[in-house]
């Protein structure tokens, strides 16, 4: 309980800096604040004190992390899944590393072929969200639902990169329909299977996250390999089970496409727009709960922004939190060249300070709202 008190004492004294007015220097605790807005991937079975991911954590450099079974640079099926055991002992281990705020530890564990705690390692077999899209029984879904999310829970996950709620537009799209990651072409399909998912993962204290913003079913190419255009292809129904899930109170998290339509945003793709997350998401459906971006590593985003341009340009488009994959490439020194180039931004005044705690807020309602569910619990 400690650490809940520690937590809460935070939250507080953050909101008394939280003021417009206040332009006294905050150097410790705005670092604070870029932190939580960094997640990041890394390499190890096991972490140690030495480990880089674990002296980002003890520098309050990152907010959360990102666990894979498969390095891509590397070409491996060797990252940070191997067992039940080691992924359990993996995140305990991180979480030992934190202070007063929790770490949000993620994985993308949608069922079928994007699945990181695979059968092969000992986790309970899955099926993908086309099937139980074409199933359409909410007992299946419940079922499979509570599969995954018992998984996530019992292994200490607290925050899962699913479910996928883009519709099933083009069947052939080589990101989503084709490996069978969306429920349906239809939208009230896929509110209805989402909702059980999302309402089986908050059962176990697990925040679900809604992808990929406003949405990637249509697209004829893939956004990890390079420029993804929508623009011809895109339908307004793409909205609608953001729209119904937002207005449900359903949306936890909600990640960004790195997709591109000149309909929506004539410069930018999804991720870097202003027009796409403020305007559309924050302004026209209302939500203002986190978002978090896509990999940033993706070809989408890396072949055609540098580093600074891109980070820039998702905080000022909307963007709480900032995902480095760290898997198509790899640096571990990332955490530290995203969080120097964000207090570059403020010192240069592109980006206010007030804006850093805009998402800094977000996200810690979201770490609060768990931290109070576990608290209950010990009790």
């Amino acid at each position: 309980m400690k650490k809940v008190f520690l937590f809460l004492t935070t939250i507080f004294i953050i909101a008394s800096c939280a003021s417009p007015v206040d332009d006294s220097p905050i150097d410790s605790e705005m670092d604070k604040m870029i932190g939580q807005m960094l997640m990041i991937g890394f390499r190890g079975y096991s972490v140690d004190s030495d480990s880089p991911v674990v002296e980002d954590i003890k520098a309050g450099r990152i907010g959360g992390v990102v666990l894979y079974d498969y390095d891509v640079e590397l070409k491996k099926a060797e990252r940070n899944i191997q067992s039940p055991e080691q992924v359990k002992a993996l995140i305990s281990s991180l979480k030992s590393y934190t202070d007063d705020i929790p770490l949000f530890v993620s994985v993308d564990q949608e069922g079928g072929r994007v699945c990181r705690l695979k059968e092969k390692y000992g986790f309970p077999a899955t099926v993908s969200q086309q099937y139980l899209g074409d199933m359409n029984n909410p007992d299946t879904t419940a079922y499979y639902g509570e599969r995954t999310a018992t998984t996530l829970s019992q292994n200490g996950f607290n925050l899962n990169f699913a479910p996928v709620v883009d519709l099933n537009i083009n069947p052939e799209s080589p990101a989503i329909g084709n490996i069978e990651r969306s429920f349906s072409a239809d939208p009230e399909v896929v509110v209805d299977n989402a909702s059980i998912i999302i309402n089986k993962l908050n059962d176990r204290d697990i925040f679900a996250t809604l992808k990929h913003f406003p949405g990637h079913g249509s697209a004829g190419s893939d956004s990890h390999l390079g420029f993804t255009d929508v623009t011809n292809t895109w339908q307004e129904a793409e909205l609608e089970p953001y729209r119904q899930l937002i207005n449900m109170d359903k949306a936890d998290m909600i990640m960004t496409a790195h997709i591109f339509n000149s309909n929506l945003d004539p410069d930018y793709p999804a991720t870097l727009s202003k027009n796409i997350i403020g305007g559309m998401l924050r302004d026209q459906l209302a939500f203002d709960g986190v978002v978090i971006t896509d990999d940033m590593n993706m070809g989408a985003i890396r072949d055609y922004y540098g580093l600074e341009e891109a980070i820039y340009l998702t905080i000022d488009a909307g963007a709480d939190i900032i995902l480095f994959a760290n898997n198509l490439v790899y640096d571990p020194e990332i955490a530290q060249k995203a969080g120097d180039i964000i207090r570059k931004l403020i010192r240069e005044g592109k980006i206010s300070e007030d804006r850093i705690r805009q998402s800094y807020n977000r996200i810690m309602k979201l770490k609060y709202e768990q931290m109070m569910s576990f608290s209950r619990v010990s009790f």
